[in-house]
């Protein structure tokens, strides 16, 4: 491999595309909780730090799921020979490192979120992946506590606390939804995923479920007064595209969870427009 390739593969390791969706969040999180202009270099240090990490716990779970990755994605960064496993590991480490030290400069709220975080991101794939819903539920809980990590990073929570609730819950329909995509290869390497517990049509079942009850809790935020409505007019076609995807999945798992994605960020972009209206008023 020539060392552009090795840059490729380490970038690909970090997954990009989820380096700034994640980044995104975390400063959407600072936006809901509406102190952005007060804190900028707090804003921006969370922001970075949450990009750091992201990239970190990506290319650490690809260190650990090597194997399991040549039977599901041979293509990826360690399979292919782009980046060697203790390449992977150190760069993570590296990652790791930048990290901590941007959230250290934050408050001790956001400082606690980040370790919980951190610790957890390492211990996912070693420990808790393997559990049938576990796993699933602690990534949830990571990709919804993005958000909070942005409004601890200015001092108040605020109406961040229901969008960690709602992109937690879409979040861990998502994952269920993919590790019924990625049976075969997860009960070749022995891991008791949800589906492989109690079957891929009941675990389906399960995530539909879960998102339904995110669905009638997404209108609260207009109902308690905290967004106005158009918050209510793009959080409606979002539910709507993840009720699709979910219905979706039953057919082609592949599809849903991606779709699911989509109506997730329009969401999360409700909560953006909603709270832009309150705070800037025509």
């Amino acid at each position: 491999m020539t060392a552009g390739e090795t840059v490729r593969g380490l970038l690909e390791l970090t997954r990009p595309v989820n380096v700034v969706a994640a980044s995104v969040l975390t400063f959407i999180g600072a936006f809901v909780a509406g102190s952005v202009s007060e804190y900028p270099f707090a804003v921006a240090a969370a922001v970075a730090a949450t990009g750091l990490a992201v990239g970190a716990g990506n290319a650490i779970n690809d260190y650990f799921d090597r194997e399991i990755d040549r039977i599901n994605q041979p293509g990826r960064a360690i399979p292919r020979g782009a980046v060697s496993p203790r390449g992977a590991l150190v760069f993570s480490l590296v990652l790791f490192g930048a990290a901590v030290a941007l959230a250290l400069v934050l408050p001790r709220l956001a400082i606690a979120i980040a370790a919980i975080n951190l610790a957890a991101l390492v211990a996912y794939t070693e420990v808790f992946k393997g559990l049938p819903g576990v796993g699933n539920a602690l990534v949830a809980y990571l990709v919804g506590s993005t958000f909070l990590f942005g409004a601890a990073a200015v001092g108040e929570l605020g109406p961040a606390v229901v969008l960690f609730l709602l992109a937690a819950i879409a979040t861990l329909t998502r994952e269920i939804i993919k590790d019924v995509e990625d049976i075969e290869g997860d009960r070749e390497e022995g891991l008791n995923t949800l589906p492989i517990a109690i079957g891929e049509r009941r675990a389906l079942l399960v995530a539909t479920g879960l998102l339904l009850v995110g669905v009638a809790a997404s209108p609260f935020p207009y109902f308690l007064g905290e967004f106005g409505a158009a918050y209510l007019a793009l959080v409606v076609p979002a539910v709507a595209i993840m009720c699709y995807a979910t219905y979706e999945s039953f057919d082609d798992p592949t599809a849903g969870q991606e779709h699911l994605k989509y109506g997730t960020f329009l969401a999360a972009v409700a909560f953006i427009v909603g709270r832009g209206v309150i705070v800037f008023p025509a």
